[in-house]
């Protein structure tokens, strides 16, 4: 038996995927780019137990049992990662023969899964790379993003850290179309995140549904695949040369345009909630005040009413307060951990806006409206982790049974 455990990121779109020229291979209408996230705030773990004891393959998600046979795109992990494997073993005589042992495995999110915080992707990008940890793969990440991918699409880009690109491609068989990195964590460290957990609650329409709903009835959509190259191009130079305006410009663009063509589609897809129109106001009312008149911050949200709110390292504490101020917690504990620091034992509640042109623009919401914010910053890809990490016990069954 061999146990292998480890952790995969979140990824966050500024560039969205929406669309896919084919949907069984999952190859994407157009270039995506995201930046991920750190594990230490967001993540997908999963272990994987590799036994020729094991009579069946047998999966765990969040602490209940899944039936693979009904999961294609989970069937077609393991059969691409065991392919692999394979390959290995017929080329190594006498490498012990993994490719025809069973698995277990177990995952889970330290986070709602299927509320607009991109739990598929971490879970997949974990599951892949936990994957080829376990078969000793010698496999490249760019290669292993081609897996990732044909378990959900954005999974590709949660396979390396700092700022990822999918490249779409043009091969029918899929080949070309992967994650590559445009820039590593550490190259831009001023840039940091806020989650903005508006809703956790499973969304009404999932992206995959969703996104070829579009690609059928939209016609707004021809014009954001028109559109979308040359706004890749500007966004990675802007990435390059740490240009925050041109990246916070794009960044709403382009959500806001992802949005439009969702509720262009027929019959319309309300992603979107009063409190997240109102998370865009008051970004753009905190950038219309800004004293050099540069932007100061930037939104986006991927399908689903949660805002990632995108700004340098030294606006970030003024950006935690007037959220706090307009969108006030129902639970002050649960509401924000400080993780950083960047409060400085300032209390939340206490922070008045500095412009009175705030009070005009947006209301103070309902208490609850946010129910909790997450500071995080530009981090790494996966990571393995040590044994005593394992959701697994010894006999390869999760913690939680055993009991």
């Amino acid at each position: 038996m061999k146990t292998v455990t480890c952790t995969a990121p979140v990824n966050i779109a500024v560039i969205k995927y929406w669309g896919k020229r084919e949907t069984q291979l999952i190859l994407p209408t157009n270039d995506s780019l995201s930046v991920t996230l750190s594990q230490d705030i967001l993540h997908s773990k999963t272990t994987v137990s590799v036994g020729k004891e094991y009579s069946s393959d047998r999966l765990w998600l969040n602490g209940i049992e899944e039936d693979i046979s009904k999961s294609k795109r989970m069937h077609n992990c393991f059969r691409e990662t065991r392919a692999l494997r394979k390959a290995m073993e017929e080329k190594t005589p006498g490498l012990e023969p993994l490719s025809s042992y069973s698995l277990h495995v177990c995952s889970e999110n330290n986070f709602p899964t299927a509320a607009g915080l991109a739990s598929s992707a971490s879970g997949f990008a974990a599951l892949v790379f936990t994957l080829a940890k376990a078969f000793d793969l010698d496999t490249s990440m760019s290669d292993l993003s081609r897996i990732a991918r044909q378990g959900s699409g954005s999974a590709c880009r949660s396979l390396f850290g700092g700022f990822v690109a999918w490249e779409m491609g043009q091969e029918t068989d899929g080949s070309d179309s992967l994650a590559v990195q445009v820039a590593p964590e550490t190259h831009w460290p001023d840039l940091e995140a806020l989650v903005c957990v508006v809703s956790d609650a499973k969304k009404g329409t999932s992206s995959t549904q969703g996104m070829q709903n579009t690609l059928q009835s939209s016609p707004l959509m021809k014009e954001r695949l028109e559109v979308v190259p040359g706004r890749m191009e500007r966004m990675k130079k802007a990435i390059l040369d740490r240009d925050f305006e041109t990246f916070a410009e794009l960044t709403m663009r382009d959500s806001n345009q992802f949005h439009a063509v969702c509720l262009d589609t027929f019959p319309p897809i309300f992603y979107l909630n009063d409190t997240s129109r109102g998370i865009i106001q008051l970004i753009h009312e905190y950038n219309r005040t800004s004293p050099d008149g540069k932007l100061k911050a930037a939104y986006t949200f991927d399908a689903g009413p949660n805002a990632v709110i995108y700004a340098p390292k030294q606006n970030m504490r003024e950006i935690i307060q007037l959220i706090a101020h307009y969108f006030p917690p129902n639970n002050a504990e649960a509401y924000f951990k400080d993780t950083y620091g960047v409060l400085q034992g300032a209390v939340l509640q206490d922070y008045q806006p500095p412009h009175a042109g705030f009070q005009q623009v947006v209301p103070v919401y309902a208490a609850g409206s946010v129910s909790r914010l997450l500071h995080t910053k530009t981090h790494d890809g996966p990571r393995v982790l040590g044994e005593e990490a394992s959701l697994l016990n010894e006999q390869g069954y999760p913690h939680a049974l055993a009991q």
